[in-house]
Parts: C-alpha cells; sequence; structure tokens
C-alpha cells in the first residue's frame, strides 16, 4: 500500500486518471514565485523563453528579464556576474546547451566562486522524442553532480518541479534543475513533502528498494504496485537530490531491504545510480540493479516508445526487481 506518510494522488496508480504536465511547467510557476518574494530573482533565457517556459516570469517582470539571444556561455558568464552584485539569477536552455554546452563558464564563473546562480535544463532525457540523439541530454547529471559547491535536483511531477524551484530561491550557491519536455503524470499534491536533500519513501516494502529520480519515479510505483500481486514487496523512494544525497534514508533502504534497483533517465554511468552505488559501497553494499540508458546515444522517436526501447518502462523495472533478488 502506498506509504501513508506521504501525500500522493489517490489515482498514483491509474495512469488514466492522473494529469499529465511537462515537468517544465512546475519551472515556469516557481520562478513566478520566487520573483514575486525577492526582487533579487532574475530570469536570464537564450531565445527559448516559451520553451523553458521562461515567458510567464518575462510577462510578469520585463524589467527583470535578460533575453541574450543563443549564447549559452556568455549567459553563464553574464549570470555570474550579476550573482556577485547580489542577484539571483535563474539561466535556463535545453540541458543539452546549458549546462551541456557552457560547461566550463558553469564551472569557473559560477561554482568556482560559490555564486548562487539556478541552472534549469530543460528537454532532458530521451522523452524528448523526435528531436533526436543530438538534444537528449542523457549526460547532464554526470556533468553537473562532478562539480564542488552545486546542489543537483531532479523532480519527479510538474507540482515537485514548482516546488524545488522555488526551494533553489533560498539556497546560498549555485543549483542545477533538469526537466522534461513531454507530459508526465501528476502524482504528487501540494501537501507531498518535498525538502532539498531528503529523499521521500513513496511506496513502502521491505524485499527490495527501487531509487528513483524524475518522472521515472511514476513506473517505479507501478512496477512496485504490480510485484505486490506476486507477493514481492518493494520500497519506492524518489530520490530527487542527486547532490547532496540522503545518505541515510539510503543506506536504510539496503540494510533494511538488501537489494537495490536504481532507475533514472539518464546514463546509468556516472548519474544518480551511480551516486547510490558510491553511497552502498562506503556504507553497505548490496546487490543492486541499473535502470537507465546503457551506454548509448538516443534516437528519434515516440517519447513513450523510446522509455520502452531504452529498457526504462515498467516491465524492465519488475525484471531487474526480480533479478536482484535472485541475488541477494
Amino acid at each position: 500500500m502506498v506509504n501513508k506518510k506521504v501525500n500522493l494522488s489517490a489515482d498514483v496508480i491509474y495512469l488514466d486518471k492522473l494529469e499529465q504536465v511537462p515537468t517544465r511547467h512546475g519551472y515556469g510557476d516557481g520562478l513566478v514565485k520566487a520573483g514575486e518574494e525577492n526582487q533579487n530573482v532574475v530570469a536570464l533565457c537564450v531565445d527559448l523563453t516559451d520553451s523553458t517556459r521562461t515567458a510567464p516570469f518575462r510577462e510578469k517582470f520585463p524589467g527583470r528579464f535578460i533575453e541574450m539571444g543563443i549564447a549559452e556561455q556568455n549567459m553563464a558568464a553574464v549570470a555570474s556576474g550579476m550573482a556577485a552584485m547580489g542577484k539571483i539569477p535563474y539561466i535556463s536552455s535545453y540541458a543539452m546547451f546549458s549546462p551541456g554546452r557552457n560547461w566550463e563558464q558553469i564551472r569557473t564563473t559560477i561554482c568556482y566562486n560559490n555564486q548562487p546562480v539556478k541552472i534549469m535544463g530543460a528537454h532532458s532525457g530521451v522523452s524528448v522524442g523526435p528531436d533526436g540523439a543530438t538534444h537528449q541530454a542523457i549526460e547532464d547529471i554526470a556533468l553537473m553532480r562532478v562539480l564542488p559547491r552545486i546542489t543537483v535536483l531532479a523532480p519527479c511531477d510538474s507540482i515537485e518541479s514548482r516546488k524545488a524551484t522555488y526551494e533553489a530561491m533560498k539556497i546560498k550557491g549555485p543549483v542545477y534543475i533538469r526537466f522534461t519536455r513531454e507530459k508526465t503524470p501528476v502524482f504528487t499534491t501540494e501537501g507531498t513533502p518535498f525538502t532539498v536533500g531528503q529523499a521521500e519513501t513513496y511506496w513502502d516494502g521491505s524485499d527490495a528498494a527501487i531509487i528513483a529520480c524524475g518522472p521515472l519515479v511514476h513506473n517505479a510505483l507501478l512496477a512496485a504496485y504490480e510485484l505486490e500481486k506476486e507477493n514481492i514487496s518493494v520500497r519506492v523512494i524518489n530520490n530527487h537530490t542527486i547532490k547532496p544525497m540522503d545518505e541515510k534514508t539510503i543506506v536504510k533502504a539496503a540494510l533494511e531491504c538488501g537489494a537495490v534497483v536504481s532507475v533514472e533517465e539518464h546514463q546509468v554511468r556516472g548519474g544518480m545510480g551511480s551516486a547510490v552505488a558510491e553511497i552502498l559501497a562506503a556504507n553497505r553494499p548490496v546487490p543492486m540493479e541499473f535502470i537507465g540508458v546503457q551506454d548509448r546515444f538516443g534516437e528519434s522517436g515516440e517519447p513513450n516508445e523510446l522509455i520502452e526501447a531504452f529498457g526504462m518502462g515498467v516491465p524492465r523495472i519488475s525484471k531487474s526487481v526480480r533479478r536482484v533478488l535472485a541475488r541477494k
């Protein structure tokens, strides 16, 4: 059963009853909320205000919005300078271009100087769909979590994206948040807990733990529901904060469940699952399986077809749980 301590949608396991909204919409809503509360919040974009959902902020606060043109590297450097002067800049683009194209500027001008720039990467993962491999950011978590001083977040739905965007304003240093382009299930509520650095258990179980991030948390929940019919008890953890990761919750899950499956719409090498494995190797080694992109580039296709083709659908998650249980 769904953990009673966490307030999820009553229809969490019924996909056809859930609203479908891209997580990037949560960024647009959260940015406006942050701007309303703090006049130092400014937004920069690279000719993608509609795609990244920066447009509502531009309309409400035109004097605090800067259109940079198609110049992600310049955007990062300008934002760092504005942050040094007391502003709280939010910069947005497709994740393949920010942080993909401007990683060195983020590293040297933002993170090295510990400037409170909030970096928003839209269109992450393979579910970008027809745009294909060149626009599918499936390496961004690895790129960003290696940088000192930065917080890395991967919210699971549009509501959590709004919360994450707003909370980023309060963090002293740099923050990276990844968003999706495609509509995904909205299964959290306003009352669902969200605290940066604290993973949440969404489904209780004791045989194995699925540790997931981003919209694939919903696939993990569906897999747990299906496995329950086989008398396999699975714990599902929304691990939205990839850095700093909630080591206590991760280690506790390994200790109590004895087996772990990581789930992310990202390369399995260097991603969220790798960070989980690092924690477990140092504290509580257990059998582990990795769901994600298996060392290949993306390709064009319909979003849901790509999720299945790349082995991130519910059947593959369920299979990985059975496989890891066999190794306990």
